[in-house]
C-alpha cells in the first residue's frame, strides 16, 4: 500500500473511533504489517507536530489517538462556554406542542396523533430541557409520561401552560378534515 494512502486510512479510523486504537488491530484490518501501521503513525505523529496543527496523534500504552493539540484548551474551552442555540424543526415543534397541550402524555398518544414514531423527537425535547419525565402511567407496560418544563415556559414566553393560544373552533374543525383526508388517503394506498 502506497505510504500516503496508509496515512489517509489511518486518519480516517483515528478520527472515527476517537478512543486509542491499537497499530495491531489496524493492521489485522489493513491485512498489512504492524510494523508498517506503527511506522506510518509515528511519521503522522512527528510530521503533525513539525506542521503546529490543531490535531496531534498520542501513542498511549501502545495504542494512537488522534485528539486536540494542549496549546488550543484554552480555546475550546471558550467555546464549549457559549450558550448553545437549539432548532426546533418542524417534527420537534409538533411533538413539543402535542405535549404541551395534551400532557401528561405517552410516546403511544403521541404516535397515534403524529402517525409516525417518535422516539427521536422526544429524546431531543428532554434533551433540550423543553420536556420531562412526569412519572409512568397506571396502565400495562407502565409507559412513560411526558410534560414540558419551567424551561419550555420561558423558551416560549408564558408564565403558565393557561396561557398556550387555543385553536378556534375553525382551526378544530380544519385540523380534523384534514386528519380525515389523510386517514382516507392511508386506506386507500394500501
Amino acid at each position: 500500500m502506497e505510504a500516503k494512502q496508509l496515512e489517509s486510512i489511518l486518519e480516517g479510523i483515528l478520527f472515527t473511533f476517537g478512543e486509542a486504537v491499537e497499530p495491531g488491530r489496524i493492521a489485522k484490518a489493513l491485512e498489512t504489517e504492524e510494523e508498517e501501521v506503527t511506522s506510518a503513525l509515528e511519521h503522522m505523529k512527528e510530521r503533525w507536530k513539525e506542521e503546529g496543527r490543531g490535531i496531534q496523534i498520542l501513542e498511549l500504552d501502545g495504542a494512537y489517538q488522534m485528539c486536540t493539540a494542549p496549546e488550543l484548551y484554552e480555546y475550546l474551552i471558550r467555546i464549549a462556554k457559549q450558550p448553545k442555540k437549539h432548532v426546533l424543526t418542524d417534527v420537534l415543534l409538533e411533538t413539543l406542542s402535542i405535549i404541551a397541550y395534551k400532557q401528561p402524555v405517552t410516546k403511544a398518544e403521541i404516535e397515534k396523533i403524529r402517525g409516525v414514531s417518535c422516539d427521536h423527537a422526544v429524546s431531543k425535547l428532554v434533551e433540550y430541557s423543553l420536556v420531562t419525565e412526569l412519572g409512568r402511567l397506571d396502565a400495562p407496560g407502565r409507559p412513560m409520561l411526558f410534560g414540558t418544563t419551567e424551561e419550555f415556559l420561558r423558551s416560549f414566553g408564558v408564565s403558565s401552560l393557561d396561557e398556550l393560544p387555543m385553536p378556534s373552533q375553525d382551526q378544530v374543525e380544519e385540523f380534523k378534515q384534514e386528519a380525515e383526508k389523510e386517514i382516507r388517503l392511508d386506506v386507500g394506498g394500501e
